[in-house]
């Protein structure tokens, strides 16, 4: 079974997670990100696409699951924020991103290593990225693949992200509200490079 028949079929049994709540981390960041547009990579039910065009930005959001997309809208609408969002139905892996063209990209529980040079260059001068994925490990996590090659290891993310300058960088043990523990990282950073850099001053709980 295909990664996208899959999918398709966890939307139309409404076995997705349905919280539309973003991460934490960029909730946190978003202060520190130019405003203008965004791009959500592997969208699926928007939760990002509909947090960001609820903070004002212009969004793509791209997905490969025609059923995910029609979830994604309907949140979308129900959120009053249709109409600062275009969907687009693609292949993350065979996506032409254009270049220097996002303030601002976001990618969640979707592990696109192989596409992140493209990713990065898609990004405005200053734009951010930010990243959250599942994370290998020894620890027990319930929650995620089972297979580790969709899975980052231990830095590989932080080194494919090195060439930007690095706001903040971490790999955990998260808790879920369903009780399952799950292993994550999670990175901000921005595109910039020099000797001279600013960081945010965030506020931590």
């Amino acid at each position: 079974m295909s990664r996208l028949s899959k999918w398709d079929e966890r939307f139309e049994r409404e076995e997705y997670p349905t919280d539309l709540e973003p991460s934490p981390v960029l909730r946190r960041y978003l202060d520190a990100c130019p405003d203008g547009r965004a791009l959500d990579i592997a969208t699926g039910t928007g939760r990002n696409a509909v947090f960001l065009a609820g903070e004002g930005y212009r969004v793509d959001a791209i997905d490969q699951s025609r059923p995910g997309l029609r979830l994604a809208r309907e949140n979308a609408r129900d959120r009053g924020v249709a109409d600062r969002i275009d969907w687009i139905q693609a292949d993350v892996e065979s996506y032409a991103f254009p270049p220097a063209t996002y303030d601002l990209v976001t990618i969640s529980f979707y592990r696109a290593v192989d596409r992140l040079p493209d990713i990065k260059a898609s990004l405005t001068p200053g734009g951010v990225l930010f990243v959250q994925h599942h994370l290998r490990t020894d620890e027990s996590a319930e929650s995620g693949p089972t297979d580790d090659r969709y899975r980052f290891a231990a830095n590989e993310l932080l080194h494919a992200c090195l060439d930007l300058t690095v706001l903040q960088y971490a790999e955990r043990i998260e808790e879920r509200d369903d009780g399952r523990r799950n292993a994550v990282v999670e990175i901000v950073a921005r595109n910039s490079s020099g000797n001279r850099q600013s960081y945010p001053h965030i506020e931590w709980d």
